[in-house]
């Protein structure tokens, strides 16, 4: 393709200039009110003049004022592909069938849909439950779970469905609160994030689960180490059911939280512990627990600060040899966590590099069914629940979670949904068109706390019913009833799966009687000291050390 010659690349300058020129003769000769086209001609001729001596971008150099079109449009296209191109279907990370659900469900509206589905149900990779010729009654009462280990004093009954770790800071204060009373209302939890305990957490009275992530806001030194007077005063608060963790998230695991700078206010600063307006970055690990043995007597240690409360971590997992490495440390210790949450690479509302949230960490399913077998196949499954996080915004998903091997779900963005969220991907930008991921208290003041807590209620009790609607139409009456033989995929044309063909699932303490040939790799590699491979291929140059320097 030829390239424009010079006297179209300029031609908007040119033709601009000259308009310029011809106002101001007019003007001159004609009528005063011609100064006003002159000054706006004059104008975008000084930024077409500008365009073409910046350095920056090359396309405003060779095609000044015109240029500039390219910016707009690229503004404009994720709005118009959102509402005027995308199917029902093809919506990324929610469709728009999934973003309706959640807003009719919020608003108390029926979310039946006619006229069948408009999935492929042909199409490989296609999953769908195994449905009894004797369904059994829906149970009315919402199902829960009871979280606390043999260590803990304080047991916690937690929802199938509770709101996922979302810091004040990333989100409104009305965004926080709106959350926390709906939590209230519905009787389930709301995760705080790691940004801290804030008065918004508190203002609406539900049930908290407080998490502590490797910037330990709220328990921290002026340092940024553990503080444990901190901590203690914090966990004692009646509405901090459970405390959670965090070594790593979906949507960048390995790289600790960021916040920028223009939404830490005064009031997000209090909460953290840190000074106003300065970007805070947390480091990618916990200085405290860099082993496995270490972090099982730090979640030992925050048990009991927290005078017996559950305890759990959170990770997205990365290796199944740190996961059994983790498993081994427990048993070494004869302590565990009372809950571990596994957070898919799918990503949530955290934003990160494009690399961390495409490419780095387990999906969802397979980090899930890989934590439960370790659990399962090293004897602890019965004494530590699982949660699942990562893209849950229907009851299909949270049965599809449980039979993988989740005991409860946690939904992010799901929720945000409900509180008006429109998708518009600018949580990051301080500029959240609906008031909820922002600190712009215009913006924020949008939100009707009263109105969208009412919506969280809804939706998640609608979500949670749906689920139970749908083991009912299994043939079964409990969550702990599930297995993953009522749930399948399409692998090719005539060909499905069930997940008890599609993954390899051990049997109670199989791993320390004699671990399956796929896992004894694994198996031998994970050591409750190190989360690096303690045997390596024999062509390694260096091998791992315990601390200390002792070698394996």
């Amino acid at each position: 393709m030829k390239p424009f010659p010079y006297t179209v690349r300029y031609s908007a300058l040119l033709g601009v200039v000259a308009i310029a020129v011809l106002s101001s003769l007019l003007a001159v000769s004609v009528s005063p009110w011609w100064w006003t086209a002159s000054a706006v001609f004059s104008a975008l001729s000084l930024r077409g003049l500008r365009d073409m001596c910046q350095r920056r971008h090359a396309v405003l150099r060779n095609y000044p004022l015109l240029g500039h079109l390219r910016f707009w449009m690229e503004r404009l296209r994720p709005g118009v592909r959102q509402y005027f191109i995308e199917s029902s279907l093809d919506g990324r990370p929610f469709s728009r069938d999934v973003r309706s659900l959640v807003y009719q469900r919020a608003k108390g509206e029926s979310a039946q849909k006619a006229f069948g589905t408009e999935r492929d149900v042909y199409s490989t990779g296609h999953e769908f439950f195994v449905t009894s010729m004797a369904p059994e009654p829906v149970v009315e009462t919402p199902f829960t779970v009871r979280v606390g280990g043999p260590d803990c004093l304080k047991p916690y009954d937690m929802a199938l469905l509770n709101v996922s770790a979302m810091s004040f800071g990333a989100l409104s204060g009305n965004a926080v609160r709106a959350l926390n009373e709906g939590a209230r209302q519905g009787r389930f939890a709301h995760d705080t994030g790691e940004g801290g305990l804030s008065e918004h957490h508190l203002a609406g009275g539900g049930d908290l689960i407080w998490q502590i992530g490797t910037g330990y806001f709220g328990c921290r030194t002026p340092e940024g180490r553990f503080d444990a007077a901190q901590f203690t005063t914090t966990a004692s608060q009646t509405h901090v059911k459970c405390i959670l963790l965090k070594l790593s998230q979906g949507a960048k695991p390995g790289m600790g939280g960021v916040l920028p700078g223009a939404k830490v206010n005064a009031e997000v600063a209090r909460a953290r512990g840190v000074a106003p307006g300065e970007t805070v970055a947390s480091p990618a690990w916990h200085p405290d627990c860099r082993t496995p043995r270490e972090l099982v007597r730090f979640v030992a240690y925050l048990r009991t600060l927290s005078l017996g409360k559950p305890v759990g971590i959170k990770l997205c997992v990365g290796s199944r040899h740190q996961v059994l490495a983790l498993c081994k440390a427990m048993l070494a210790e004869e302590s565990a966590p009372d809950f571990i949450v596994v957070d898919g690479a799918e990503g949530g509302t955290g934003a990160a590099p494009l690399e961390f949230t495409d490419q780095l960490g387990m999906p969802l399913t397979d980090g899930l069914i890989t934590l439960h077998n370790a659990l399962v196949g090293t004897g602890l499954r019965e004494h530590v629940k699982v949660g699942a996080s990562g893209k849950i915004a229907t009851g299909g998903d949270i049965v599809s979670r449980l039979v993988q091997g989740a005991d409860f779900t946690n939904s992010a963005r799901a929720m945000l949904l409900a509180i008006g969220c429109i998708q518009a991907q600018q949580c990051h930008s301080n500029d959240c068109p609906t008031g909820v991921a922002t600190q712009d208290s215009r913006r924020a003041r949008a939100l009707h706390v009263g109105d969208k807590a009412q919506r969280v209620r809804r939706y998640q009790q609608a979500t949670a019913r749906s689920a139970q609607q749908i083991m009912a139409t299994l043939g079964i009456q409990h969550p702990d009833e599930l297995h993953p033989g009522m749930l399948r995929r399409r692998m090719d044309t005539g060909i499905t799966c069930s997940y008890f063909e599609l993954y390899e699932w051990l049997d109670h303490g199989e791993l320390l009687v004699s671990p399956p040939a796929s896992w004894v790799v694994d198996w031998a590699h994970a050591h409750p000291d190190t989360f690096t491979p303690v045997q390596w291929h024999p062509r390694a140059r260096l091998r791992p050390q315990l601390p200390g320097g002792q070698t394996f």
